[in-house]
């Protein structure tokens, strides 16, 4: 989500478990290793996105939120009002992106939902998107789905790295959002 900003030379923060721990300097992206519940940034951001893991709040895994039980649950809502809250604190546009899930039932409804393949890349995955601070939804390229797209996110085989992949967040939309918002936050 961050790419776009970076190549456009603005300074990012990406705060996350699997980040090796402490900070991490690339160029303009700062990595930090940690937990976002616990986070407190030391700049006041320009632009927030948040990803809380959706393990136990999408309804692809609908058929085991029984197996997993309350506290799954509630740690899966903890990091998004961890997020939230961050989001909220910042003052800039923000945006909180889940899949299609329980998450509007517990919150609230999402401002907006999108497929991947409206700005462009080639598969499904209706994903929602919580909003604030002046955050612009970019419209959307494409209006009809594609022949060819695929449903490549829902046949993905098992492997040790499927769920990182089924995270990643679709580079169309991702270029989209950073045209529709750079104008809105400065350059660091």
């Amino acid at each position: 989500m961050v790419q776009p900003w970076v190549d456009a030379g603005y300074d990012c923060v990406t705060v996350d478990l699997h980040h090796p721990p402490g900070r991490t300097r690339d160029g303009c992206l700062t990595k930090i290793g940690g937990d976002v519940r616990t986070f407190v940034p030391d700049i006041r951001p320009t632009m927030v996105f948040a990803f809380p893991p959706c393990t136990h709040l999408s309804v692809s895994g609908a058929r085991w939120f029984e197996d997993k039980g309350l506290e799954s649950l509630y740690e899966a809502l903890g990091l998004v009002v961890a997020c939230k809250r961050l989001c909220e604190a910042s003052e800039a546009p923000w945006m909180i992106e889940n899949p299609v899930g329980t998450l509007s039932s517990y919150w609230r409804k999402p401002d907006y939902t999108f497929q991947p393949w409206q700005y462009g890349d080639r598969y499904t995955k209706k994903t929602c998107l919580w909003t604030g601070g002046g955050f612009r939804m970019p419209d959307a390229y494409i209006a009809y789905k594609p022949a060819d797209t695929v449903a490549t996110i829902h046949l993905m085989p098992p492997s040790a790295d499927r769920a990182d992949k089924r995270s990643l967040t679709p580079a169309g939309f991702a270029q989209a959002v950073f045209e529709a918002n750079k104008a809105r936050v400065a350059c660091l």
